[in-house]
């Protein structure tokens, strides 16, 4: 006797399984929809795993590792730092015949979820999210409830950041590289720092800072002032540099915890007549491509953005099935510029 075949699970099999409508499942899977409460985006995504639903297009595809697709997620392509990495994963991909469909998700994690669902109905070849994990353990265990399912249906997942979930992950040695700066700017006489942060429940605000507070633990008489939290963008930089010049803090540097913010920090500045580095030196991470048309030259950590995406697609052509995550580990390089002269000569 032949056995009967199960039917492709459809759409329809998910509404019943949460016990919704067709129509609010398909919204809840759809990330441009109508928004959904969440308790039902919650039902309906649960009952998609438990059926590992998935809408059928290129599905043999994607279990055959043949799909043209892959899918990249960055927290915002205005950002230099995003752009420049988009470009070296489109340069790879094209190189190996692939196509990248990108999104955008605005650093919320929220959105980025979103995001994965839709690139995993595409059934995409795989994913590459790049950008700064968060400390959330609730939002980093729904992302891992999607990556798993996708994993599951043969999807591969690539990860430009920290390595929190079990996956290929090009590493960001974020601490080493602030460490580096601070005992750098250390050497240069500089002993009172001010920082302009980013999102606090972002691991790469914390691990910048942290590891600037280790390099200048090893600097005699050396002091983190105050800490300003913004967001990783031009205004966050500057409505930051406001709050922390509010506080009339004696300062010889401020270190910026990506470039855009050190860039929007220094317009602040410029407004208030302060001079730089004449009054106050700065400092950034990850030498975007803008730098080349700031004055003073920034000084800065150099992260090889292009590099790091050709990296995250690599990972992606030469995974095999069930094979344990690998790891890539980036190094910065310290880029000692005008805006941080030593003390002495200012």
């Amino acid at each position: 006797m032949n056995r009967p075949q199960r039917h492709p699970v459809t759409l329809a099999d998910v509404a019943a399984e949460a016990g919704v409508s067709l129509a609010t499942a398909s919204r809840a899977l759809h990330p441009g929809a109508r928004r959904v409460r969440e308790n039902l985006k919650a039902k309906v995504r649960d009952a998609a795993r438990r059926l590992n639903y998935s809408t059928n297009v290129q599905a043999q595809a994607v279990a055959s590792g043949t799909s043209k697709e892959i899918g990249l997620l960055v927290h915002d392509i205005a950002d230099p730092y995003f752009s420049a990495i988009a470009a070296g994963v489109m340069r790879a991909a094209d190189a190996h015949g692939l196509l990248v469909t990108l999104g955008n998700t605005a650093c919320s994690p929220e959105r980025e979820i979103d995001h994965f669902t839709a690139l995993r109905s595409r059934r995409c070849r795989a994913v590459i999210l790049a950008g700064s994990r968060v400390a959330d353990a609730k939002l980093n265990d729904a992302l891992r409830a999607e990556v798993d399912a996708y994993h599951a249906a043969g999807g591969r997942v690539v990860i430009i950041g920290q390595h929190r979930l079990p996956v290929d992950t090009v590493v960001l040695e974020n601490r080493a590289g602030a460490r580096r700066l601070a005992q750098a700017l250390g050497d240069l006489g500089h002993r009172r720092f001010g920082v302009v942060g980013g999102p606090a429940d972002l691991l790469t605000t914390r691990h910048r800072l942290q590891g600037f507070r280790e390099g200048l633990a090893h600097v005699p008489g050396a002091s983190v002032e105050a800490v300003v939290h913004g967001d990783f963008t031009r205004d966050g930089g500057h409505e930051s540099m406001g709050q922390l010049l509010a506080q009339n803090l004696t300062l010889d540097c401020v270190f910026a915890a990506t470039d855009i913010m050190a860039v929007g920090a220094m317009a602040k500045c410029r407004d208030l007549g302060i001079a730089v580095p004449d009054d106050i030196a700065f400092a950034g991470f990850d030498d975007i491509s803008t730098l080349r048309d700031v004055t003073p030259a920034l000084t800065t950590v150099r992260l090889p953005l292009e590099h790091i995406g050709e990296t995250a697609v690599d990972l992606v052509v030469t995974a095999e099935p069930h094979a344990a995550p690998r790891l890539r580990r980036v190094k910065g390089e310290v880029v000692v510029r005008a805006s941080t002269p030593p003390r002495d000569r200012r």
